[in-house]
């Protein structure tokens, strides 16, 4: 059986990843891929801690946070194509819709 130090270093380098990508890209598309990886190193935290425990709430959470993770990505594209439309770019630094 794998240590759960492997699993967890695994979901620290994902997340470690997420993030260095969300707070250096510009494009909004990238900026959603990256928060997808931090959540499914989350994910890979509640499932593995779930099996190493022996029971299913964690995993249950897992899929509870896969839907919720699916309803964000599909609802920040729809933003990010109606912005796309109006401005003719998804840059980050040129959006500037939702500021005072």
């Amino acid at each position: 059986m794998i240590p759960i130090a492997f699993y967890l270093a695994l979901a620290a380098i994902i997340f470690t990843i997420g993030l260095y990508g969300l707070m250096t890209q510009r494009s909004g598309i990238r900026v959603l891929m990256c928060v997808e990886l931090m959540l499914n190193a989350a994910n890979l935290n509640l499932v593995v801690f779930s099996s190493y425990n022996g029971d299913l709430t964690g995993q249950v959470f897992a899929l509870f946070s896969i839907a919720l993770a699916a309803c964000e990505a599909a609802i920040g594209f729809a933003i990010l194509m109606s912005i796309y439309r109006m401005k003719d770019t998804i840059s980050l630094e040129t959006i500037n819709i939702l500021r005072w």
